[in-house]
């Protein structure tokens, strides 16, 4: 074991082993000799032999007076020449020398030939590696294609970037044999003796995004039309630089650009031309892998923050870069016919297959081969990303178009990003396969088939995205992230105006903001009246506040939760106060009592909310995209800070939002006498308002579910499933859903665990809190199942029977008629369970309004029809 001179260096590469070939990648000549010096007066100080190759034009890189060994090479007179004497110096001095080339990249003005540099390092290095050298070597980057960097990556023990940003230097090592840590392929800064790693996503992008990465030197030697594309654009952007008076939007090379990898929609096709310019689609090119669409997640990524960029130029400083990378749709096909699973596709398109992917053919998708090509392209990426965590998100051609948002219907996945390069590699492909699998799953062919969607061309594109945040620790995570509306249906004061829009907000990773987290709450912001909370009654703040979060652990290299109490207790320089609140009344009660020092911080986001300017950039951002789509927009996003003035948001998604109907259409319909009710809610009433009658309502009777055994609990979710799907009724039938806590919940203790595709033709979905007192149900605003609601056009309420306002008529349901076993004769056994009242029965009918502004629903029975 040696060293490289500088210690914070050696503490990156775990030292430097007797045998390594350590390459630089630089953008000048003057960044290699930095690392050079100190790496000469390192070798003199330990008395080894130091030999100098010199055979480039640029200027000496070792330090005057440090090496008494300095070989003057001439390249032009041959390959074999230069090699062979290259070969007699290392025979002379033998084993422990240390060396210093030149820059590599000079090599190719004499042999006209990336091949052949590759070929001398593929000699050199290994002969190198026989004696126990340590051989230094500089590229610069971007000066070669595949031919020449392929070998000398596979070549080489130690290869790094080095870049130079705001005059200061960093490193980022892609590959060093042998040796492992938690922070040696991350980004790192040159801080006198040290070299920092950068723990943030925000400064990680911005100084990679600066850097050229000539992507589409992957195919360049594949001239097929896809690459002649994008080489004649690549031509196109770099003529027009110079003369910026040209503008080819809207030119048949720019249309086919669009047509070929964006979108094929139309509406779509007319932002993308408004917006996004000609070196926009070029640099989408740069970084995809394979051919294909990117499908709309990234389509819309894409427009949204050109369209805020172009708007106002200060979202170029409030918006974090972002550096995704982008597999394109072919490469899926590629692997349903490579690992003979597009016939299993073809079968489960058919509404008469029942949607279900039986075992073999799941076994297949999980465990499928890439292409060699792809899987090459896969590794180049993640060199490029070193050790950061990164999400793998689908993203369909179907997928945040208009009309189709496609909520939780296919997986994406994080991955910590942690270990060997070929243990990430492994997480990777685990991942794209898990996204690809999620195309044939149930509730994705379900709502496919609801739309009429099952003939549509459905492909996966699948969008790589930096995870936005910052390592604590062993842990990672962005201060806060969450899902905006533009237009809030969940209007609960008339102090609201729907039209300003609303956020779902957490502390950590997004995921309890857009999924149905059933052991915690998250905060619901109305962006005209931030600090107003939709809590019903004056129910403890602190008790329905969020109390977990997901977080990367980076030492279980896993996505996972922590008590928000067990993530920032350890920071000592955490901005705690923009999130979260002390309780200093239960601190003063503590003490008082005698006890110990008490965790009193609860996420609140009250500082945030009503300090700085995040919630008015979180409105103007959502107006402006709302305009651009003409259309209410559905957004998420995470953002980190360093005060309430310094901040980024990262802007991760965007799509057309599914509103159907208004809900402000319904003046007041829910004067009914009390004698008639069936239940009543006085909120939270989330969706459009309803004037309707029911043809059928599905009581899941709680008290008698709350004490069911578990294997129970099932039955009846799947009994419920069954009677909503039946087709006696013919049509659409309008179906009021009533059950004890949360619908669709993964956990029958709180809830029936039926899936969204169980009970999609529901029109009215209400939940009963009167299981056990501790359960209150959480809205799902900006959930996919929220999102499923509105879509469905759907009709959600709670009822909570001990409160003012709200009514469960037990008699009702006690005393009609139960249709459940002449409807399903195999469940009679479930007639205690579950009520199937029909509408129509003895001359009345049943009857549902609502008025969501005033936040009431009623359910009553019409005898005016007796």
């Amino acid at each position: 074991m040696t060293n490289t001179g500088l210690p914070g260096l050696d503490e990156i590469l775990n030292g430097v082993i007797l045998g390594d070939n350590v390459v630089y990648q630089v953008d000048d000549i003057e960044d290699y000799m930095r690392f050079v010096s100190p790496f000469c007066l390192e070798a003199r100080k330990g008395g080894k032999d130091l030999i100098y190759f010199r055979f480039a034009d640029h200027q000496v890189v070792i330090p005057q007076g440090s090496c008494d060994h300095i070989y003057e090479l001439h390249p032009e007179a041959g390959f074999e020449n230069f090699i062979s004497e290259i070969f007699s110096v290392i025979e002379e001095f033998g084993k422990g020398a240390f060396y210093v080339f030149d820059c590599l990249s000079e090599l190719t003005a004499d042999w006209y030939s990336d091949r052949m540099l590759g070929n001398f390092f593929m000699l050199a290095c290994p002969y190198l590696y026989d004696y126990d050298t340590v051989a230094y070597f500089a590229l610069y980057r971007n000066h070669h294609t595949t031919f020449a960097l392929d070998a000398i990556h596979s070549t080489a023990q130690v290869v790094m970037d080095v870049y130079k940003h705001k005059d200061e230097i960093y490193v980022h090592p892609l590959k060093v044999d042998g040796r492992q840590s938690k922070t040696m392929y991350m980004l790192h800064r040159w801080d006198g003796e040290e070299f920092v790693p950068v723990l943030t996503s925000t400064t990680t992008a911005e100084i990679l995004t600066e850097v050229p990465q000539p992507w589409l030197d992957y195919s360049l030697h594949q001239q097929d039309i896809w690459t002649m594309c994008f080489l004649h654009a690549h031509k196109v952007v770099d003529a027009t630089s110079a003369d910026r008076s040209e503008d080819w939007r809207g030119s048949s090379l720019f249309n086919r650009l669009v047509r070929m990898a964006f979108t094929r929609d139309e509406r779509l096709m007319k932002l993308i031309e408004q917006y996004l310019e000609f070196s926009d689609l070029v640099d989408v090119g740069k970084r995809m892998i394979g051919t294909g669409l990117i499908g709309g997640k990234s389509v819309g990524m894409l427009l949204a923050r050109a369209i805020l960029k172009k708007k106002d130029d200060r979202w170029a400083v409030r918006l974090e870069h972002h550096d995704s990378f982008f597999i394109g749709s072919d490469v899926f096909y590629t692997y349903l016919i490579q690992n003979r699973c597009w016939w299993i596709r073809r079968k489960l398109n058919d509404s008469n297959s029942g949607f279900v992917l039986d075992e073999d053919a799941e076994r297949r998708l999980r465990t499928g081969r890439f292409p060699k090509d792809i899987e090459a392209q896969f590794i180049k990426m993640l060199e490029y990303f070193g050790q950061s965590p990164i999400i793998v998100r689908s993203s369909s051609l179907l997928e945040d178009a208009y009309g189709n948002a496609f909520s939780g219907k296919y997986e994406s996945v994080f991955c910590a990003n942690q270990g060997t390069p070929q243990e990430r590699l492994e997480k990777f492909l685990d991942a794209v396969r898990r996204v690809y699998t999620s195309t044939l799953n149930k509730e994705a062919l379900a709502y496919r088939a609801h739309w009429g969607l099952l003939d549509r061309d459905e492909q996966m594109a699948i969008l790589v995205q930096r995870v936005s945040g910052s390592v604590y620790g062993d842990q990672f995570f962005p201060q806060i992230a969450g899902v905006g509306d533009s237009f809030n249906p969940y209007v609960w004061s008339s102090d609201i105006d729907p039209k300003a829009g609303m956020l779902r907000l957490v502390f950590g990773l997004g995921t309890r903001a857009v999924e149905r987290i059933d052991d915690d709450y998250t905060r619901i912001v109305a962006l005209n009246a931030p600090l107003r909370r939709p809590e019903a009654g004056s129910e403890d703040v602190r008790r329905y506040s969020q109390k977990k979060a997901d977080i990367l652990d980076l030492t279980a290299n896993r996505h996972t939760s922590r008590d928000f109490r067990e993530i920032v207790e350890p920071l000592s320089d955490f901005p705690l106060d923009i999130f979260a609140t002390r309780d200093l009344a239960l601190e003063r009660r503590v003490r008082d009592a005698g006890g110990d020092e008490v965790f009193s911080w609860t996420l609140t986001f009250d500082e945030l909310l009503s300090q700085g300017s995040f919630v008015k950039d979180m409105r103007d951002m959502m107006k402006v995209l709302e305009e651009a789509y003409e259309h209410p927009v559905d957004i998420e996003f995470t953002a980190n800070f360093n005060d309430l003035s310094d901040y980024k948001i990262n802007l991760v998604q965007c799509r057309p939002f599914q509103t159907r109907g208004d809900i402000l259409s319904v003046e007041s319909t829910c004067s009914v006498p009390a004698e008639q009710k069936v239940l009543e809610s006085a909120g939270p009433v989330i969706g459009s308002n309803i004037a309707a009658t029911v043809d059928r309502v599905i009581y899941v009777v709680p008290e008698v579910y709350g004490g069911m055994k578990l294997s129970d609990r099932y039955t009846v979710a799947r009994a419920v499933g069954k009677l909503a799907h039946l087709k006696d009724k013919g049509g659409k039938p309008t179906i009021l859903l009533i059950g004890p806590g949360r619908w669709a919940t993964a956990d029958p203790f709180l809830g029936v665990p039926v899936s969204f595709s169980e009970i999609d033709t529901v029109s009215v979905l209400c939940e009963v809190v009167a299981m056990h007192e501790g359960l209150v149900p959480e809205a799902s605003l900006g959930t996919h199942f929220f999102n499923d609601l509105v879509e469905y056009d759907m009709l959600y309420c709670a009822v909570y029977p001990a409160r003012e306002g709200h009514v469960l008529n037990g008699e009702f349901f006690a005393s009609s008629e139960n249709k459940l076993a002449a409807l399903l004769p195999d469940a009679e056994e479930l007639s205690s369970a579950i009520k199937v009242i029909d509408g129509g029965q003895d001359g009345s009918h049943i009857c549902v309004s609502s008025d969501v502004l005033k936040q009431k629903l009623t359910c009553y029975f019409d005898k005016s029809s007796e």
